[in-house]
């Protein structure tokens, strides 16, 4: 079979499954049974396919993923993260947007510390946007920070989707999570700076302060932050420091993570067994889907291996002469398209397949590749009609929010996530640098 008719059988198939309702994973698993059959021999193909994807989860260089995870559902189910956020609330003193400012801040410390980007937007979003509609804060200038900083979390470490991408594409797992660090924290700038100049400009934004809080002196503001909040940066700091350092793995310093996380939990006296064993039943339950749908988009690559559809992409692709800068912008503008419509996971199995040959065979800085395609993924999370955090922040907002506030408060934000993603495209050294210097 030529490889454009075997293209055409294994994407056909997808697509098809997903358009009549069948869940992702089950729709590759389809696909990869259909392939193993047609390109690998039939009942030996599909023996063969068994055995790749037990190999494919069996790999040492999955295991952060759990460890993360947990380290982000133990401090949400104990309550710290909510400490955090209120130390940080009491902290700033009174100023236009106050608590939009909170959102940019005390999201950005979640998402140093869980990498979920679902839980960030649905803790923010149902612990702050009632008050900040209660204070009289436009809806878009509620909604707009806590949706934009909950996809910080897929950039920052502790990030399960960096992990994730790093194993199916073959790139340097640490690396890639340090590569996301100075993205991360030039996107949670522009957003503050950008809530900081809105909320200046626009009285309707400006908080008051009650009369406690005028009574309270300058070491009652500061000492729930440096109760609550400093010893939660020193496990953001253990983590990252010493993958940095070259003193740990990703594995190991993942689980440098999830005990320091489990030990401040007990020394604040916030954990209880129920909450523990919560916190790990959910671990377990997303560690499963991360790892079934790992096992999937590998034995797709598989597939379009065997049937001779990478290396048929490859040709032609080369026969145009692109140049690397041009190759990328391509793969993000395909990223960003599908982001429209689909989500994030089932983008990278679909385009790593044919994303990292193209890569390599351009000589582009896998990991410079890498988190520009997070970044495009990111994007993705606000992006209409289907973005994962709209829909999360149209299940925790009020009902008399419209969806197309939802989609307005959104706007600003993915301008500036996409002058951020300019920045990396030109200045490669952005997402490099920091991986650079690591041993």
């Amino acid at each position: 079979m030529d490889w454009y008719l075997a293209l055409t059988v294994l994407l056909g198939t997808l697509f098809g499954l997903m358009l009549i309702g069948m869940p992702v994973a089950f729709a590759f698993l389809g696909v990869n049974l259909l392939g193993a059959w047609l390109f690998m021999g039939g009942e030996a193909g599909i023996g063969q396919l068994v055995r790749n994807s037990v190999g494919s989860v069996t790999s040492f260089s999955l295991t952060p993923i759990p460890l993360f995870v947990m380290m982000g559902e133990v401090l949400f189910h104990s309550g710290l993260a909510y400490r955090a956020i209120s130390s940080i609330e009491r902290l700033i003193a009174r100023v236009p947007g106050q608590l939009s400012i909170v959102s940019v801040l005390g999201g950005t410390l979640f998402a140093a510390l869980s990498g979920s980007t679902i839980a960030n937007t649905a803790m923010m979003g149902s612990s702050l946007l009632p008050e900040m509609l209660k204070r009289g804060y436009h809806p878009t200038v509620a909604m707009g920070p806590i949706m934009a900083v909950g996809g910080i979390a897929m950039l920052i470490p502790p990030s399960a989707l960096a992990v994730m991408l790093g194993s199916l594409a073959g790139v340097s797992i640490s690396g890639l999570l340090i590569g996301g660090i100075v993205p991360g924290l030039l996107m949670a700038g522009g957003f503050l700076g950008f809530v900081i100049v809105r909320s200046c400009l626009h009285d309707k934004s400006r908080d008051t302060e009650t009369a406690d809080e005028n009574r309270e002196t300058r070491w009652e503001r500061w000492w729930p932050f440096l109760r609550d909040v400093v010893p939660l940066l020193g496990i953001f700091v253990a983590v990252v420091g010493s993958m940095l350092a070259g003193w740990a793995s990703p594995t190991e310093s993942a689980a440098i993570g999830a005990l320091a996380a489990v030990l401040a939990t007990l020394a604040y006296g916030v954990l209880t067994k129920a909450k523990l064993v919560r916190a790990l039943i959910e671990t377990a339950r997303i560690s499963v889907i991360i790892l079934f749908v790992l096992v999937a988009s590998t034995a797709f690559s598989q597939q379009l291996s065997f049937s001779g559809a990478t290396g048929g992409l490859l040709s032609l692709i080369a026969e145009y002469e692109m140049s690397a800068f041009w190759l990328v912008v391509g793969m993000l503008a395909v990223i960003l398209i599908m982001g429209c419509v689909i989500d994030q996971v089932s983008m990278m199995m679909i385009t790593l397949p044919f994303f990292m040959p193209l890569a390599a065979a351009a000589g582009i800085d896998p990991i410079w590749l890498g988190v520009m395609m997070l970044i495009a993924m990111e994007l993705g999370l606000l992006t209409p009609p289907f973005g994962l955090l709209l829909m999360v922040m149209q299940s925790v907002a009020p009902p008399s929010i419209r969806l197309t506030q939802i989609y307005a408060s959104a706007v600003p934000f993915l301008l500036i996530e996409l002058l951020v993603l300019g920045c990396i495209l030109l200045m490669p050294w952005l997402a490099t640098g920091l991986p650079n210097l690591m041993g």
